[in-house]
């Protein structure tokens, strides 16, 4: 058995050795097979190599790069030779390039290719980088630059020649030792280093992957960015069940589900939000969808709805957040009796006639697809698990490793994210600490079910800590529990039932995590704006609620031809709006250093302060949870 992950690359080489681990696509787009035993040797070389040029145990490695087969293969290298990566993907900012290959401490850097090392070389004299190591085998390059492939063909002759330090190497690896050191978002703006050590990864291999129930039949389609710890613990899911991944990207994954035929496949919300819309629009679109065609669907959608309802209330798949009572189970449970045996015959029928032709779009062996990184609508997640495409909805943070819980297929509960995954125990406690549900480690629940509070987490996926940053781990983790900062229920069905957040971090429906405080900070620059709160929890785009320094606003609309001074008059005054929607674009821009995905799109104004008390403790933080309950309905109307 396996005890770290440079082992498990061994380990699978030795089991499924000839049989396909990865497929990636040639300049035709046709997939070529490599195999665990390829993926093993390349590894081998690598990291003899890596150790030859001065690679020592427990250094960093910087690893800037989307996900492909050379990722693999230099995971496998750089950890065979006892060290750590240091991941990020392709769309790195200058900024949190030079931060954290400085703060990591790397040397040696893998770049994917022209464009990464263009940037790069931007930043290039502020870091301490000596080596840069070139993925893409046809990317120009620059003199100095080692390419990939050259240096697995000369570690390939070191070990021809003898040298075996590899091994040794990887014989020294200890379960605490450093995996991987993953970047995230921090409060101030900075990224947090999360330390992952090799026994965090193990126990997601050899105890919570089994929930899975995946094999060496299995097909998974990745898609997700690899340097994401939700896409990596998949990566080596595949790998330590013998399972075959094959690599797509948003543009091809039509064509590819049809290629790969995938069995398993990790998501985000967003990816199926957009299929489920393209369906929903396609549907109700009269040139692609006659009406009677329309019709059809409709009826099979219902009796398929219908009857799943019923056999998930049987089966105890049904959520229960308050707490049913006997009677009122019998009675559902004699109206699901009575559900299955009026729907099961034209279910089977108009299943087989047209909701297996849209499971075929998904290539027609899809068993479950897990969504991770946000949480899922629940029309969406309805609509999905109604047509026959069974989602594992699981929960987790990068400083878990990730799984915390998971939705299983003898579990699969929707309005819940699973059960909590083997040998970790979960706490309830509300924001005085007080404990209201608990978790053990045997699975059983002492406290209340159904009362919310902050989620913790005790267990073998908890991280290290932050590297070089005590304050912050201190902060997070006490006594070996994990604050999560977000906010849960133990429901009566005894899974984990997530109900927002109570930290400050923004996870939108793509998965992207976006620190509010920064973005917050750039708003208030602007003369206009006197308190504001980035919003977008499991949305597609950030927003904002803002409170305008009114004295201010009104001396604007004196210059303006603005005639309303009261209030919330002026809150919905269109050339107010229009004024913020200006300001906004101009202050939380690409030029001022804000991704995409953290610039705010909708945004509605207020005229109570945020106030001590109601909206913000007393050290003047947000109370963001308050804020979100306060104006949800403001909130959902933005957003629709």
């Amino acid at each position: 058995m396996a005890n770290n992950i440079a082992e498990l690359y061994r380990e699978s080489a030795e089991k499924f050795g000839t049989q396909p681990a990865f497929f990636s696509k040639d300049e035709k787009k046709k997939y070529i097979p490599t195999t665990f035993k390829e993926i093993y040797e390349m590894g081998l070389s690598l990291g003899e190599a890596l150790i030859d040029l001065g690679v020592q145990a427990r250094d960093k490695v910087g690893v800037i790069a989307d996900h492909r087969l050379e990722w693999v293969i230099s995971d496998a290298g750089v950890l065979m030779t006892g060290a750590a990566n240091v991941p990020r993907g392709t769309d790195v900012t200058e900024s949190e390039m030079e931060y954290i290959l400085n703060h990591s401490e790397a040397k040696i850097l893998f770049i994917e290719n022209d464009k990464v090392l263009e940037k790069f070389n931007k930043i290039k004299s502020k870091t301490s980088v000596k080596t840069l190591i070139m993925m893409d085998s046809k990317a120009k390059g620059e003199s100095g630059i080692i390419k990939l492939y050259d240096l697995i063909e000369k570690g390939k002759k070191l070990r021809e020649s003898g040298s075996k330090k590899v091994e040794a190497r990887i014989s020294e690896i200890k379960p605490d030792d450093i995996l991987t050191l993953i970047y995230t978002s921090g409060t101030t703006g900075q990224p947090k280093g999360v330390m992952l050590m090799h026994s965090n990864a193990m126990h997601q291999l050899i105890d919570v992957s089994p929930l899975m129930e995946s094999g060496p039949t299995d097909r998974f389609l990745s898609i997700l960015p690899v340097w994401h710890i939700f896409e990596r613990a998949f990566m080596y899911v595949a790998i330590y069940s013998g399972s075959a991944t094959y690599f797509t990207n948003v543009r091809d994954m039509r064509d590819d589900f049809g290629k790969a035929k995938p069995t398993f496949m990790g998501s985000a919300p967003r990816l199926w939000e957009s299929i489920y819309l393209g369906i929903y629009n396609r549907l109700n679109d009269p040139k692609q969808t006659p009406t009677i065609r329309k019709k059809i669907f409709d009826t099979a959608y219902f009796f398929s709805k219908n009857y799943h309802a019923a056999v998930r209330f049987l089966l105890g798949n049904e959520i229960d957040l308050m707490g049913r009572n006997p009677i009122e189970s019998l009675l559902h449970g004699i109206k699901s009796i009575i559900v299955i045996i009026l729907t099961f015959i034209p279910y089977l029928i108009l299943d087989a006639v047209v909701l297996s032709k849209i499971r075929l779009a998904t290539g027609g062996h899809l068993r479950a697809t897990c969504s991770g990184g946000g949480a899922l609508q629940s029309h969406v997640d309805a609509f999905f698990n109604d047509i026959g495409i069974k989602v594992l909805e699981g929960y987790g943070m990068t400083e878990t490793s990730p799984v915390i819980s998971v939705r299983t297929f003898k579990h699969l509960i929707m309005g819940s994210v699973g059960v909590v995954a083997p040998k970790s125990e979960l706490q309830i406690r509300d924001f005085a600490g007080k404990v209201l549900a608990h978790v053990k480690l045997d699975g059983t629940i002492e406290g209340t079910r159904g009362a919310k509070g902050i989620v913790y987490i005790r267990g073998p996926q908890v991280m290290k800590g932050y590297f070089k940053n005590p304050e912050a781990t201190n902060k997070a983790i006490k006594d070996g529990w994990m604050d999560t900062g977000d906010l849960g229920m133990i429901n009566f069905k005894d899974t984990l039932t997530l109900t927002g957040r109570a930290k400050d971090t923004v996870v939108l429906l793509g998965g992207e995590n976006v620190e509010p405080v920064p973005i917050e900070n750039k708003l208030s620059e602007s003369p206009f704006v006197s308190q504001v709160m980035v919003i977008g929890q499991d949305q597609k785009n950030l927003g904002a609620i803002i409170v305008p320094d009114f004295a201010k606003l009104k001396l604007w609309g004196k210059d303006n031809m603005v005639t309303e001074t009261d209030e919330n008059a002026l809150v919905t005054n269109q050339k107010v709006l229009d004024l913020f929607k200006k300001e906004i674009k101009s202050l939380n821009s690409s030029a001022n250093g804000f991704k995409s995905f953290e610039q705010v799109s909708p945004f509605f104004l207020i005229t109570k302060p945020f106030e001590v008390g109601d909206e913000m403790t007393n050290l003047m933080k947000l109370k963001r949870h308050v804020i979100n309950e306060k104006y949800k309905d403001q909130i959902k109307k933005a957003y629709s």
